[in-house]
């Protein structure tokens, strides 16, 4: 009996370190399994990078030699893909799919929120987001968020850093993408495919017509959350929120008159330079503005598209109209922030505001005289300067 205890004294060290090297021949063979995944991912990683093609004109990569094959027509300017129907051609099949479907007018895929449809499906999810009210991609500059990434990065920082990378060969215009470009160089073609079906206005790009087609339905989707009132674009509603918000961010540097948009400081400055590009080709007559300037070519031609439903009556311009139609309904949508006068249009609030102000913002650069209206500026110029 001494004796087996004495064995088994014996034994019971002998079988811990048995178990010991055991455990550490596991540890080493884990070890060794772990190098050489890490080896294994390595080596797919420097795979992948030798896989990656690469375009020589302008270094993109790609995993897929099939759409590097792709990308380089846009170098080579080559678009194998042919519509049947109006003999656009472009670079890729699926770009001649998604063509195809406005002339089928086929909008196969719905959003079940709206009831908007849709070309195609990854159009639909994008514009999903605008009803998730998510918006992932932010200006590290401002701020501001982006349900689009390619917004941030092809619109929005461009205002930051003023970079207008692509430019016009005909005018020298400057633009911020080459999309945009394009989209202007229609201007210089005079092409315009899209046509009003009910009063023959034809437009550069559909999204223009779209919006047109609104004044003859009388259709406004978009509509001011504080007053009610709706408008026929996004555009116009984002301008008639300034009416609440009172903001004015854009300043103009020679008289310091605050404008809502930069778009309106533009065309506000052309009043300091005297510049009036725009001529009229039946008489003569010169504009600041392309739009003033047909505008005024329609009271030439007589063409009054423009109709009011109450009176009949037809005006050339569809702002007109609107203006006119309040003499019907009794809106006054203008209101004095110092009184409680309300006015049919924003000039007439603007000079009425001025009395309570004493502001002159117009400068005469011969005189030094300041003067409450353009009008007044413009006779002066014209009686004493001249």
């Amino acid at each position: 009996m001494i004796k087996e205890i004495e064995d088994m004294s014996y034994s019971e060290p002998s079988r811990i370190k048995h178990e010991d090297t055991e455990e550490q021949t596991d540890l080493a063979e884990i070890k060794q399994q772990r190098v050489k995944l890490k080896e294994v991912e390595e080596e797919k990683s420097r795979k992948k990078v030798k896989q990656l093609h690469t375009c020589s004109q302008c270094g993109k990569s790609f995993r897929k030699k099939e759409n590097l094959n792709v990308h380089m027509r846009i170098h080579t300017g080559e678009k194998p893909y042919t519509c049947p129907q109006c003999g656009k051609s472009f670079t890729a099949a699926a770009g001649l799919s998604y063509h195809l479907h406005i002339h089928s007018g086929e909008k196969p895929f719905n959003c079940d929120q709206c009831g908007k449809k849709f070309i195609s499906s990854s159009i639909l999810k994008q514009h999903q987001k605008v009803h998730s009210d998510e918006k992932p991609h932010v200006c590290t500059f401002c701020g501001k968020t982006f349900i689009k990434k390619g917004n941030l990065n092809v619109y929005h920082l461009h205002i930051h850093s003023g970079e207008k990378p692509f430019n016009c060969d005909q005018c020298g215009k400057k633009f911020i993408s080459s999309s945009i470009l394009k989209q202007h160089q229609k201007v210089h073609s005079d092409e315009k495919p899209h046509v009003c079906t009910f009063c023959g206005k034809t437009f550069i790009k559909k999204g223009n017509l779209n919006v047109h087609m609104r004044v003859h339905t009388g259709k406004k989707l978009y509509t001011c959350p504080q007053c009610g009132k709706s408008f026929a674009d996004s555009s116009g509603l984002s301008y008639h929120l300034h009416i609440h918000s009172g903001e004015k961010p854009f300043n103009c540097d020679q008289c310091d008159k605050k404008f809502i948009s930069s778009s309106c400081l533009k065309q506000h400055q052309k009043v300091h330079s005297d510049e009036k590009p725009h001529v009229c080709s039946y008489c003569g007559k010169s504009f600041s503005r392309l739009n003033s300037c047909k505008l005024h070519q329609k009271t030439h031609n007589e063409v009054r598209d423009h109709m009011c439903f109450e009176c009949g009556k037809s005006f050339t311009v569809a702002a007109v109209l609107t203006r006119h139609q309040r003499i019907h309904t009794g809106e006054k949508p203008y209101k004095c922030s110092y009184c409680d006068k309300s006015f049919t249009v924003s000039g007439s609030l603007k000079r009425h505001e001025g009395l309570h102000t004493g502001e002159k913002p117009y400068h005469c650069t011969q005189c030094g005289k300041s003067f409450t209206r353009l009008r007044i500026l413009r006779k002066t110029k014209f009686f004493f300067h001249l």
